[in-house]
């Protein structure tokens, strides 16, 4: 892209212009700065729309993931940046994470990276810690997922009865129980081994088996099952 300091995005040249340069380009040739830009539709007297959306990624130190964490009140800290925009530029993410899960609620679940694709988008971004459990039927088909509980930085209460209760309910012949750690240490706690035990040996007379146990952090993951702690 050419130079364009202190000129408004009117004055570039329109292939450089996001919206001509999507329209004649296509989406894949916009940079992230770009597709901001877009969101944005606006800049502030002294910076386009695409300087102002550099600022924001440069605010989240470049990267997509951390933007994605990010609330109302954080991306207010950027200058230019009021509550209307912010809320858009959360919006959007969203509906990203949301496409992401639409397309990952139809496949079976046959590996422990299959149980995180499905959680991440739900729980890698958040500040506090969840429970959740995956049903599934004898196909390792996704009946329902489920948050059981919603608790603070470091845990959350769960209660087996209520797990139990809705496996019944939703005839499933599996689950796969998921929290996060908001920390990022992956690392299971002797609580979460204590819990998963529990589970377990409850589920067990019901002929209802628990094949897995996924604590998830910010991009990664640990598998009981793979790391032959069930």
């Amino acid at each position: 892209m050419k130079s364009y300091q202190n000129l408004t995005i009117k004055q570039w040249a329109v292939e450089d212009r996001p919206r001509e340069k999507l329209l004649s380009k296509g989406i894949a040739s916009l940079s992230d700065a770009e597709l901001i830009a877009i969101l944005l539709a606006t800049g502030t007297k002294n910076l386009s729309a695409v300087d102002l959306a550099k600022n924001i990624l440069a605010n989240a130190e470049n990267n997509l993931h951390l933007l994605g964490k990010q609330n109302v009140n954080d991306l207010k800290k950027v200058n230019g940046i009021g509550e209307a925009k912010a809320i858009t530029i959360i919006a959007a993410l969203e509906l990203g994470k949301r496409r992401k899960l639409a397309d990952l609620n139809r496949k079976k679940i046959t590996c422990s990276n299959d149980a995180f694709e499905l959680f991440q988008p739900l729980l890698g971004d958040l500040p506090h810690e969840e429970f959740w459990v995956a049903y599934l039927n004898r196909a390792n088909a996704l009946i329902d997922k489920e948050r059981i509980s919603t608790g603070g930085i470091t845990g959350t209460v769960i209660d087996v009865k209520i797990i139990l209760k809705h496996g019944i309910e939703k005839l499933a012949s599996s689950l796969i129980l998921v929290h996060n750690h908001p920390s990022g240490n992956i690392q299971p706690s002797q609580n979460d081994k204590t819990i998963t035990e529990k589970i377990k040996t409850a589920a067990l007379p019901l002929d209802i088996q628990v094949i897995d146990h996924l604590i998830i952090g910010d991009t990664s993951y640990l598998s009981f099952a793979d790391e032959g702690l069930l």
